[in-house]
């Protein structure tokens, strides 16, 4: 699943994206509020796909525990002015029983990729 996932955040395909979570999904981006239901997931997603030229996601290391994944990420994201900037990015979430993200957690700083 991760690779699959991170291929639609990779191609900005917030649909896509959502549809790995169940229907009362959630996400959480830093310290911001969740994002909670696919619909949620999707609209939150594409807003922020749409404040960035592109990203690409590199797995540094992976754990998958159950049914907790943690994935340690260099992620290169591509500015709105071209410029491409790289941060470590830590996502980790939970599957439940129909095989679909309950809960993602995404720890980074995007300071620098707006700066």
């Amino acid at each position: 699943m991760t690779t699959a996932a991170l291929q639609a955040v990779d191609s900005l395909d917030a649909k896509g994206f959502a549809e790995y979570f169940a229907p009362d999904g959630k996400i959480t981006f830093g310290n911001v509020p969740p994002l909670e239901g696919r619909n949620a997931v999707e609209a939150g997603c594409a807003g922020f796909f749409g404040a960035i030229g592109g990203m690409q996601h590199d797995i540094v290391n992976e754990w998958v525990v159950g049914t907790d994944t943690i994935v340690e990420l260099a992620v290169t994201y591509t500015r709105k002015d071209g410029r491409k900037v790289s941060i470590p990015v830590v996502s980790i979430w939970t599957v439940g029983d129909g095989g679909l993200i309950d809960e993602y957690r995404v720890f980074f700083d995007l300071a620098p990729v707006f700066a």
